[in-house]
């Protein structure tokens, strides 16, 4: 499994609503670049945290009615997405791990961590070994 996550310290705004603020986090973890210029991934994220909240599986197809996209942008974020493990892929859909963004920041976070435990054990190894 592996999972890609760019985290990037971005100034949060103080005069916010929602939209910024899943902007916000979106940004932060290296989701939404500014050669996206009309904001796709941005949509194709929020149509998949309203389907979660349903509990529905989303196929490309749908993605791409819902947001006003070609099949081939959806599919192109929705790689990005699952690289960054935000969504998995089940049966014939898609979906966000988690209908909870509080949830879904903390096992982003889980993610991260483990993989710093593995280097860092790994780095211990190779301490040992050089003396």
């Amino acid at each position: 499994m592996i999972r890609r996550v760019t985290i990037i310290k971005t100034r949060h705004k103080v005069n916010r609503n929602i939209n910024d603020d899943l902007k916000w986090i979106g940004t932060s973890l290296g989701l939404f670049s500014l050669r996206d210029k009309n904001s796709s991934c941005f949509r194709i994220f929020i149509s998949l945290l309203r389907r979660a909240r349903e509990r529905m599986l989303t196929s490309s197809d749908e993605l791409a009615e819902l947001t006003g996209l070609t099949r081939g942008t959806v599919v192109h974020h929705l790689n990005i997405l699952m690289d960054a493990g935000i969504v998995i892929r089940e049966n014939k859909g898609y979906i966000l791990r988690t209908d909870r963004m509080e949830t879904l920041v903390k096992m982003i976070r889980h993610d991260i961590n483990s993989a710093f435990d593995e280097i860092q054990l790994v780095a211990a190894e190779i301490d040992e070994n050089l003396g």
